[in-house]
Formats: structure tokens, sequence, C-alpha cells
């Protein structure tokens, strides 16, 4: 009974406060949501029975709804137990818009491909997650931060204001637990670290294996003239005569996702960019056992302020990386299951409304997955710990107790149409943003 009152609770602060204008249509067009994994539509959603209204209607509560986003934000944050440790992982995705033309602020999106393909580039918009892993295992990974990254900012500068603001609201709310952040290797610089330096939260991140890093610059000599320097010896990943011996090492026999494992740290290194931005990096050598290791990589590890890397040993910093797995199974159940990038509107703000009933959805699932039973397909194997599609699965069952605090609709009569001569003119087309610096400049031939 405690688990669902706060569900109720949940459903009915998003009614009152995250749904500014528009409530009803909203709130029942995320119930719809719910309620149809199956639907191949957005106009389809409409056909529920969680949605009293006209089909128009799930359109106009994208069109003319509002929300309170960083009330929203701010209530995600407080769904979070208490624990030690919260493992935030920081990942990018795109939204496909091919073929709209008349959608303003379409990107080239560099798209990675599955294990075999090749990577591609998209026509959408790009949209940066920040979300929490529940479990190391478990498929589980709720969107603390789900923000559209616009052309004339950087997925960098959009993930700095995101870990920012996450992180600080849940060391008000936690003061004493451990905030990690967990990114992929375009996150692995100075211009994510540095604006970062007082964030209180610990940085690990992978970084490129071409990179050339320093060491701390020597102690200025007396009577030495000029600027002291500002690089020390040179570090260069690709190159193992430029290192100096591991301030830490560890080695372990008995993993069994990664069999031998080999482990070293440096630290006080920093990129020649910004010798002010100090970090520790890791080298990982896993599968040594076999024939034929994979390729080592480097992690960038930076503690939170006040404390050391040597606090924790390079076990624990390791395996805090491998944790950012649910985010690929949670972006594929928000495109696939909760069809994220299924509605094809015509302005970017109504994309990110949506984005926000999407993020809802995901919400009240994981609320739900102590509430429901597992209602598998006769081809399907029973579960302990329900995924998020097997949560609902279930959903119809807990639905039918749960009350909408939607009003009910209003007949308003018929509506009028398009005015008679009134011109329709067409809507204003757009070229796709080509982000980065311009290149060269070609002589025109005569």
């Amino acid at each position: 009974m405690q688990q669902l009152n706060k569900l109720i609770e949940f459903r009915q602060a998003v009614y009152q406060r995250g749904f500014t204008r528009a409530r009803d249509a909203q709130f029942e067009l995320l119930d719809s949501l719910l309620l149809n994994p199956a639907t191949r539509s957005f106009a389809e959603l409409s056909t529920s029975a969680a949605f009293r209204r006209r089909w128009p209607s799930v359109y106009a509560a994208i069109q003319e709804g509002r929300q309170d986003r960083a009330w929203l934000e701010d209530q995600f944050v407080q769904l979070l137990p208490a624990q030690d440790q919260y493992v935030l992982a920081l990942d990018r995705t795109v939204w496909p818009h091919p073929q709209a033309r008349t959608l303003p602020d379409r990107q080239y999106v560099h798209a990675e491909g599955s294990p075999g393909t090749r990577d591609t580039i998209v026509i959408g918009h790009p949209y940066s997650l920040l979300t929490w892993v529940v479990a190391p295992t478990a498929s589980w990974a709720l969107p603390l931060s789900a923000r559209r990254l616009p052309s004339e900012q950087t997925d960098v500068a959009l993930g700095v204001e995101q870990v920012q603001q996450v992180s600080r609201a849940l060391a008000q709310r936690h003061p004493t637990s451990l905030v990690i952040v967990v990114a992929d290797g375009q996150y692995g610089n100075q211009r994510f670290l540095a604006p970062l330096a007082g964030t209180p939260a610990a940085l690990l991140t992978r970084l490129r294996c071409n990179r050339v890093l320093y060491g701390p610059p020597p102690p200025k000599a007396p009577g030495q003239r000029g600027a002291p320097r500002k690089h020390g010896a040179r570090f260069a990943l690709a190159d193992p005569t430029t290192w100096d011996p591991p301030v830490a090492k560890e080695e372990h026999t008995t993993d069994r996702a990664w069999g031998r494992v080999r482990l070293r740290r440096w630290d006080n290194l920093h990129a020649k960019q910004d010798a002010t931005c100090v970090f520790s990096v890791l080298l990982i050598e896993a599968h040594l056992d076999r024939e034929h290791p994979a390729p080592p990589f480097w992690l960038i590890f930076r503690p939170p302020p006040g404390r050391q890397a040597a606090e924790w040993s390079l076990w624990d910093i390791w395996h805090w990386y491998p944790r950012r797995w649910p985010v690929e199974p949670s972006i594929r159940f928000r495109k696939q299951e909760l069809h994220w990038t299924q509605p094809m509107f015509q302005q970017p703000e109504r994309c990110d409304r949506w984005t926000m009933v999407v993020t809802l959805a995901q919400w009240q699932l994981y609320l739900a997955r102590g509430l429901v039973e597992d209602h598998p397909q006769p081809w399907q194997p029973p579960q302990q710990a329900l995924t998020p599609r097997r949560v609902q699965q279930g959903w119809p069952w807990l639905f039918a107790l749960l009350e909408t605090p939607a009003r009910p609709p209003q007949t308003r009569g018929k509506s009028p149409g398009w005015p008679k001569g009134q011109a329709r003119t067409p809507q204003e087309r757009h070229k796709v943003v080509r982000k980065g610096p311009p290149g060269p400049k070609r002589k025109k031939k005569r």
C-alpha cells in the first residue's frame, strides 16, 4: 500500500504541478501511452479507453500543453531512494527527422551502428540524457534530465549543465552520498572536466587511446628567468616508453565477465590545452587469459572536491564504468515500446514536450515495478525481477486500481473550420545545420 500510495501521489503531483496547461489532455495521453505498447501511429493513441477525448486532442495536448520542466526534474531527484552511491550515466542519442524540411534546427548527427555495422550520419535532433542507473545488472536507467541539444551549443556544454544541476540537487537531498557521473569518450576532455571542478560529483569518462598528456611541471630553479613551465614530462597513451611507474596497480583473475584483468593508475596528469585541469588516468587490460586479448582502454577519473583517488580501490573505480550499460536498453525501450521518436511534429518545442511525457511514463513504470505481477506471453519465460517491458505488460491490471485526476471532456460544439477566402501559406523550409568549424575556402574556377 505504501508503494501504491507513492505512485498515486506522483500522478497527482504531475497533474497539478508538472502540467501547467492542457493538463487533462496531456495526462490522458500519458495513460494511453502506457496502455498501448503496440500502437502504429501517434493518432492511434486516441483510440485507447484511457483517452476519453477525440483524436485531435492528442495533437492539442502537445501543441497547446505546457510543462514545468524545472519542477519535474527536481521531482525526479526526490524519487531517488537513499543510497551510499548514485551512478549517473551521461549519453547522447538522436531523434531522426530525415524528411522534415519544415522542422527547424535539424542537424547532422553521428550515430554509432550496431556491432558489425558502420556508423552513420543521421539528420535529426540530438538529445542529451543524464540517467540514474538503478542496479549494475538490471535494465532500469531512468532519465533525470533529457534535453534537446540546440545547434548553437555543443554536447559537452549541455552535459556540463545537466551534471551541475542534478549533482547539486542530489547533494542537497543526500549530502553524505557519493555521486558518480559516467560518460563516454566524447566527454573525456578538459572542456567537460574543467567547468565541473567544484561540482560535488566524481567523474569517470572514457579516454581516446591516441591522446598525449603531460605530468606536473618541475619547480622553477633559483635564478631562472621567465615564466614557470606549465607542462612536465610527456605521457603518450600509445607509447609505453613515456609512462612513469604507476602509483597503484591491481590484478584480478576471478572475474567471470572480464577474465584476468590488470589495472594501473597514474595521477596528476593534464592535457596541453588546460594545465589547471588535473586528473587521474586508469589503464584497463581485460581478458588477458585469452590467446588474443582485447585491446586495452583508458579512463579518466577525477574524485569530488576534497577527496583523493587513493580512497577507492582500482577495482571499485573500474566497475563503475560498466554500470553505464543499462543506458542502451533504456533508450531502445523509449524508442520501441514508448514510441518516443514515432510522432512527426513541426516544432522542436513540441518534440520536447513529448519527450517529457515519455520520461514520465518511464518513471511510472519504475514506481509500479513492485505492484504488478508478471504476465508473460506464451513464448516468454517468467521473470523474478521484472524489466520495464514486463512491467508495461502488467500495467493494465494495475491501471484498473488507479483513478485518473484528469477531468472528463466538455462538449464545445462544432469547429468552424478554415475561414473562407483566407489563403493558405506553405510552411517555411529550413536547411540542415552543419555544426563544427567551417572548412577551407575553395577558389572558384573561372
